[in-house]
C-alpha cells in the first residue's frame, strides 16, 4: 500500500507542531521546513482543522497548533481520514469495471484483508510514538 502525499504532509504537519507544544506554526515556516508547496500546506492544514487535530488563528500573527493532546491522535484513525476514497485497485470502485476475471478472481478480497490488518497495526500507534525521538527529530527540523 502507498500512503498518498496528502497523508505523508498531514503527518509531517502533526509531527512539526507535536515537537512544539502550545506555540503557534505558520504555513511559511513548514513550506521551509520541508521544502514543500505552501499552497498543499494550507491544504493539510484546513484539513487537520476540520477534523479537530489543530487549532487555527487567523490575520497577522495567526498560525496554528495542535489542539489534541499527542496520545489522542491514533494514527490509524488520521490515516483513514486521509486516505478516504482512495482505492487500490479498480475492482474496489463502485464504477462497472471491464476486468474478465472480476467474478472469479481473489484478489480483491486479499487486498481488503490487508487494508483491515494495515489500519489494526497503525490503530496501535499515536502521535506520540512518533514524537519519541524529540531531540533528534528537532535538530533535524532545526527546531
Amino acid at each position: 500500500m502507498r500512503l498518498t502525499t496528502f497523508s505523508d504532509y498531514t503527518i509531517r504537519v502533526l509531527i512539526y507542531i507535536g515537537l512544539r507544544p502550545g506555540e503557534m506554526a505558520t504555513i511559511g515556516e513548514l513550506a521551509d521546513t520541508y521544502a514543500i508547496s505552501k499552497n498543499h500546506l494550507m491544504k493539510v492544514v484546513y484539513h487537520l482543522g476540520q477534523q479537530g487535530y489543530v487549532e487555527t488563528v487567523r490575520g497577522k500573527g495567526g498560525g496554528f497548533y495542535l489542539a489534541l493532546d499527542p496520545h489522542d491522535i491514533k494514527i490509524g484513525e488520521l490515516i483513514r481520514g486521509t486516505e478516504q476514497g482512495t482505492v487500490l485497485t479498480s475492482c474496489f470502485t463502485t464504477d462497472s469495471t471491464e476486468c474478465r476475471i472480476e467474478t472469479a478472481c481473489q484478489l480483491k478480497a486479499m487486498l481488503e484483508e490487508s487494508t483491515t490488518a494495515f489500519y489494526q497495526v497503525l490503530d496501535n500507534y499515536t502521535l506520540a510514538d512518533l514524537l519519541k525521538k524529540t531531540v533528534k527529530l528537532k535538530k533535524l527540523l532545526l527546531i
